[in-house]
């Protein structure tokens, strides 16, 4: 993630769009991040989870909260007070502990709740209502802000603000969700205005879907963002790579570039949401599946109960628990149980566990963390239909892995029922201080037709042992399986390419790439056998005959030497492999990126420096 300065200075919401533009020019070469952000005073943190878990009433039995000490459930029938309590305190717990240990879900049960109660979301922390639709939980505000990192009471960055989401509320009043990668504002209803930044401190998100919006959604400073099937009443800001996919007609913002940094796609070619935990008075607790839409627009919801969507008993899930499951216990389960649901916290694991059933449901709860303990793999999949996994975190672990995450293999066509990937985060390294963290790779797709909602991959550049020869790996994403579609994929600082895509007729919207900082000299960064400076982000591999890129942002900080990185894509000659909209932003440090797309495309050679390229098909940009 890139690094700022404390010294950038607090900008008034009334800053109209122009002037944010030329002032995120100018922040961005900011410098660094700080990287010792403040922490609590022990005696701050005045109550432990038991604590926590007393403020609640007795109803919190099992058939309340089958989930586990890691989660909290309540109702609206629960005293405001003490709600409020538990939130807050969940809050000073995790606002600033971006590479601690600790994982929390807090569910509301369907109901109206008192306005007193703020929804605050801290690192590693999922807040969601338990109702069919978004508005089934209401609540009177939701505030995220980037306070943490600084004493300097001027600093509202939300660079490091990742590891979080909501889900399937409504909120009655304003939002804050100041954010960036690796967070997830899903199935929303805001009546009033969404603010995507802190006092517009700089911020590099993100992503939103099936969500509505009564007002405004100001982006503010962030960098980049998806907006998928959501609806809007106006839109306001704009920085580098702003993209609109299948949201309700006309909400999406004018023009588009080189004069406007706005992206829109009219529809989405295939989705479906991802699944949620609901609440049912008749049923008890189960899963919602949603079904696959095709060329869609716009929510999904409110809909008619149709039964398209599949209702999973929760009886039917496998409930694991990070203290007392292994990989083996995982295994041996899912053989009597098709789906798994992970409850909050850090499973190490000493095998990868193993999906094999058409259909299955793989769900995580409060950012649910896998860790390799061996070597291993953290998860493999068979080549199945239907196959979903949503909401993990893939953490390395002290032993190189080959992979993190391998989705099934490039064997049989999967259109009618498409394996999907949502909310998946996986990062090499930062979080422990007792080894070096390692992969090759961290997620390889090899089935056909899988959908991919939401990545962030990161090889990390900041926290405990980080460094060339620390947090090793290479490659973060490679995409082997025909038909595979991608949105809002992030990837950052791998030391060769970020992502390699061999796949045939593949479509990718929204992406997001940061180079390595740390590149310790240019004969250890040349590619194609040393023939060629740098390697570029984003390498569609030489066969591929049929590829959409849409929306693509490629950044550089060569922060530790003088690095050339030759171009920040490569692409076959082919007429049907074709990019629109994509751009290279010199962030700071040594230059610097000759070319956008091969040999085509200006060189960004000074901090600020963006250049753009909006069609490029058959080797050549199109006029």
């Amino acid at each position: 993630m890139q690094k700022r300065s404390e010294r950038a200075g607090k900008r008034k919401k009334a800053l109209c769009a122009a002037v944010m533009i030329f002032a995120g020019i100018l922040l961005a070469a900011g410098g660094l991040l700080h990287q010792n952000p403040i922490r609590h005073k022990e005696g701050e943190i005045t109550m432990s989870d038991a604590d926590i878990n007393a403020q609640r009433k007795t109803e919190t039995t099992k058939e309340r909260n089958p989930f586990g000490k890691r989660t909290y459930v309540f109702g609206p029938e629960d005293q405001p007070d003490k709600v409020s309590t538990v939130l807050e305190e969940l809050w000073k717990k995790q606002e600033a502990n971006q590479f601690g240990d600790e994982r929390y879900a807090v569910l509301f049960l369907p109901g109206e709740y008192d306005e007193s109660i703020v929804l605050k979301t801290g690192f590693y922390t999922q807040i969601s209502g338990l109702g069919k639709q978004p508005t089934d939980t209401g609540f009177g505000s939701l505030y995220v802000n980037a306070r943490w990192m600084s004493n300097d009471p001027s600093n509202h960055m939300a660079l490091c603000n990742f590891w979080r989401g909501v889900e399937n509320m409504q909120i009655h009043g304003d939002v804050t969700w100041a954010v960036s990668q690796a967070t997830f504002f899903r199935k929303m209803a805001v009546d009033g205005s969404l603010y995507l930044h802190d006092e517009y401190g700089w911020a590099s998100g993100g992503f939103l879907a099936d969500t509505r919006v009564g007002r405004m959604i100001d982006s503010g400073s962030q960098q980049q963002w998806l907006t998928r099937n959501s609806e809007f009443g106006t839109w306001m800001g704009e920085n580098w790579n702003l993209v609109f996919m299948g949201d309700q007609p006309g909400c999406d913002p004018q023009g588009t570039w080189p004069g406007r940094a706005y992206t829109s796609v009219e529809k989405t070619p295939v989705i479906a949401e991802k699944p949620y935990l609901c609440y049912d008075k008749a049923k008890g607790y189960g899963v919602v599946n949603p079904h696959i839409r095709r060329d869609c627009s716009g929510t999904s919801w409110p809909a008619a109960d149709d039964g398209q969507d599949t209702w999973i008993p929760l009886e039917e899930f496998y409930i694991a628990d990070p203290e007392r499951d292994t990989a083996a216990s995982i295994n041996a389960a899912l053989t009597s149980h098709r789906h798994l649901l992970l409850t909050p916290g850090i499973y190490e694991l000493e095998d990868s566990i193993k999906i094999e059933r058409a259909g299955s449901v793989v769900l995580g709860m409060g950012l649910a963390t896998l860790r390799p303990m061996e070597g291993n793999p953290c998860m493999e999949t068979a080549d199945e239909d239907g196959i979903v996994i949503a909401g993990v975190l893939f953490d390395a672990g002290p032993k190189k892995s080959a992979y993190l995450l391998q989705v099934g293999e490039k064997k049989k066509p999967h259109r009618e029922d498409p394996i999907r990937l949502h909310d998946l985060f996986f990062r090499v390294g930062g979080a422990s201080a007792a080894y070096d963290a390692k992969a090759d790779t961290c997620l390889i797709l090899q089935s056909n037709d899988v959908i991919g909602d939401n990545f962030w991959v990161w090889r990390a550049d900041h926290g405990d042992n980080v460094g060339w020869e620390k947090n090793e790996a290479k490659t973060g994403i490679r995409i082997e399986g025909d038909r595979t579609c991608l949105y809002a994929l992030m990837v950052e600082h791998f030391s060769k390419y970020q992502t390699v895509w061999n796949g045939e007729d593949g479509v990718c919207v929204m992406y997001q790439s940061e180079m390595p900082y740390d590149v310790p000299a240019q004969p250890q960064w040349n590619s194609h056998d040393g023939k060629v400076c740098g390697y570029a982000s984003f390498l569609v591999g030489e066969d591929v005959r049929t590829f959409s890129g849409t929306g693509l942002g490629i950044y550089s900080y060569h922060r530790d030497e003088v690095i050339e990185a030759y171009s920040a894509m490569e692409v076959p000659k082919a007429k049907d492999v074709r990019i629109h909209n994509i751009c290279t932003v010199m962030l700071d440090g040594n230059p610097g990126i000759t070319h956008v797309i091969n040999d085509a495309g200006e060189a960004v050679m000074k901090r600020g420096d963006r250049a753009v390229i909006i069609d490029y098909a058959d080797g050549r940009i199109l006029k």
